[in-house]
């Protein structure tokens, strides 16, 4: 009886006790396999770090020196300095992150001193102007700084009329092309101050002033650093141009 039960698993398993059934199937050993995945590619890739040439200065604490660099190399120094040692030593990570970390802490010492410059320079003009004396504060109140673009157009259309008159000068003058910048500098100021007849008293009062001064300035000048060809009316027209771009450009 007892060899037909334990010839037959589910006989056995209704007659016999849980234990002796256990017992019974564990008779035949189960082999148990263990396999191994591996990466063919990780053992290359560390074999080719290993043989990367390693950053000698790595442990540097000073940027400038890891980098090697002076301390007033320009922006662009230090770009190529980090573009080559990135280039000579790729392949090894930790000198890649070495080049980096010195890089950036460049740039933002770099950031940093210019915010600073800027600050310091706008808190001294604003100091300067604050020690200024009271007349020198209330002509300030009458100027005003437009923008770049406003600056460079007005100043390139006065530079033509100035070449216009320097081109001309030897035969009719200047004189036509003085009407011409009066004209121009009338018409900017009365897209201010929206008053033609202010305007034009203001223009007629910068080309009197800039007329007066050129008259005064112009011989004080060598006549060795100047054409043999420009006549005094024509450097004295010069000058007026340059009051009344000022005028028309800088007035509030």
């Amino acid at each position: 009886m007892a060899s037909l039960l334990l010839s037959n698993p589910s006989l056995s398993s209704l007659f016999l006790p849980k234990k002796l059934s256990i017992s019974a199937n564990l008779k035949r050993p189960s082999t148990v396999r263990v396999l191994s995945f591996r990466n063919p590619t990780y053992g290359e890739d560390a074999r080719s770090e290993a043989n990367a040439p390693k950053f000698p200065r790595m442990k540097v604490r000073d940027p400038y020196r890891r980098l090697g660099v002076s301390r007033d190399a320009s922006e662009e120094e230090i770009w190529g300095s980090r573009n080559f040692l990135l280039a000579q030593y790729a392949g090894n990570e930790r000198s890649a992150e070495s080049i980096e970390a010195a890089f950036e802490k460049l740039l933002m010492d770099s950031y940093v001193h210019q915010k600073k410059k800027k600050i310091n320079l706008k808190s001294r003009l604003k100091k300067k102007v604050e020690e200024s004396p009271p007349w020198f504060k209330n002509l300030l109140g009458f100027v005003e700084v437009p923008p770049t673009v406003i600056v460079f157009r007005r100043l390139f259309l006065f530079a033509f009329i100035a070449g216009w008159s320097i081109m001309n000068s030897a035969e009719t003058g200047p004189a036509f092309q003085v009407a011409i910048s009066l004209a121009t500098c009338v018409y900017f100021l009365n897209d201010k101050k929206k008053s033609l007849a202010k305007s034009f008293i203001i223009g007629l009062g910068l080309l009197a002033v800039g007329w007066i001064c050129g008259s005064f300035l112009v011989p004080t000048i060598p006549p060795a650093l100047l054409p043999p060809a420009w006549t005094l009316e024509l450097q004295t027209s010069l000058v007026t141009y340059v009051f009344l771009f000022l005028g028309c450009t800088f007035l509030k």
